[in-house]
C-alpha cells in the first residue's frame, strides 16, 4: 500500500471524507484555536491534538468512525491515524495545507500489555501528518498526550510550527524510544479499506470488530510503565 510523495496544495485544502475539515465541529475547533500567524495556529492545534485526544491503541479499528477527524475530535480519544486525521483537518479548515502520512516504526514508547498483544515492537502505518508551512513540508506526529508520555517516562514531543516534530527519540534515561523504518506516503484522505485490511493481516489480535473493551494503555502505563 503506497502514497504519494506528495499533495498539491489545492487537494491538501480539500475536505475528505474521513480528513472531514468541513465538518462543523472541526471547523469551530480550528476558529477558536487560531493563532496570529499560520505556524502559531498548526502548534495551538497539535497541541489540541496531543494533549485533548487521548491516545488509544484499543480502538474498533473495524469502525470507519475511528478514523474519521470530526468524530474522534467528539470522542476525545483516537489511535495514531484518527488523530492524524483530526489533525490534518484541523489544519485544513483553518487553511493550512496537510495531508496524512503512514510509515512503519519500531516503537518502544508502548506497555507490555500492548507488545504482548500485537506481537512484535514494529507499528506498521503509523498515522502522522504532512503540513505546509511557509512553503515546506513539515512532518508533524500528534499521537502521544502528555498524561501517557508522563507515565512513560519521555518528554511530551513538542512541535513549533518550524520544523519536523515526528518522534521521541529517546526516554528520559537516554535509552532509545522510537525510530522510522519505511515511509508509505502521503494521501488525501484516510485509505480505509486497504488499511484496515493489512492492520488486520497484521495485528489480529487487537483488530477484532468492536476492538478491545476495557483495556486502557493509560492504565497499563500507570500500572507497569514502558515496556
Amino acid at each position: 500500500m503506497k502514497g504519494v510523495a506528495e499533495l498539491a496544495r489545492a487537494d491538501a485544502l480539500r475536505p475528505g471524507h474521513f480528513i472531514d475539515s468541513n465538518a462543523p465541529a472541526v471547523i469551530e475547533a480550528a476558529s477558536i484555536h487560531r493563532g496570529a500567524t499560520p505556524q502559531e495556529t498548526a502548534r495551538q492545534l497539535y497541541l489540541l491534538t496531543r494533549d485533548r485526544i487521548r491516545y488509544d491503541p484499543y480502538v474498533d479499528y473495524t469502525d470507519p468512525e475511528t478514523y474519521r477527524a470530526s468524530a474522534v475530535l467528539k470522542a476525545g480519544h483516537g489511535y495514531c491515524v484518527g488523530k492524524a486525521s483530526l489533525f490534518a483537518a484541523l489544519c485544513r479548515a483553518a487553511g493550512i495545507p496537510a495531508a496524512l502520512g503512514l510509515a512503519d516504526v519500531r516503537n518502544h514508547l508502548a506497555t507490555p500489555e500492548l507488545l504482548e498483544r500485537i506481537g512484535t515492537d514494529v507499528f506498521h502505518y503509523h498515522g502522522f501528518v504532512a503540513v505546509q508551512l511557509d512553503g515546506h513540508w513539515l512532518k508533524v506526529s500528534p499521537t502521544f498526550n502528555a498524561s501517557l508520555c508522563a507515565k512513560l517516562g519521555v518528554d511530551p514531543l513538542p512541535f513549533d510550527g518550524t520544523r519536523d516534530a515526528l518522534l521521541q527519540p529517546f526516554n528520559d534515561r537516554g535509552q532509545q524510544f522510537m525510530a522510522y523504518l519505511e515511509d508509505h506516503g502521503r494521501w488525501q484522505d484516510v485509505p480505509f479499506a486497504p488499511l484496515l485490511a493489512e492492520m488486520q493481516r497484521l495485528y489480529p489480535r487487537i483488530t477484532m470488530k468492536g476492538g478491545l473493551r476495557g483495556a486502557s494503555m493509560e492504565r497499563e502505563a500507570e500500572h507497569h510503565g514502558p515496556a
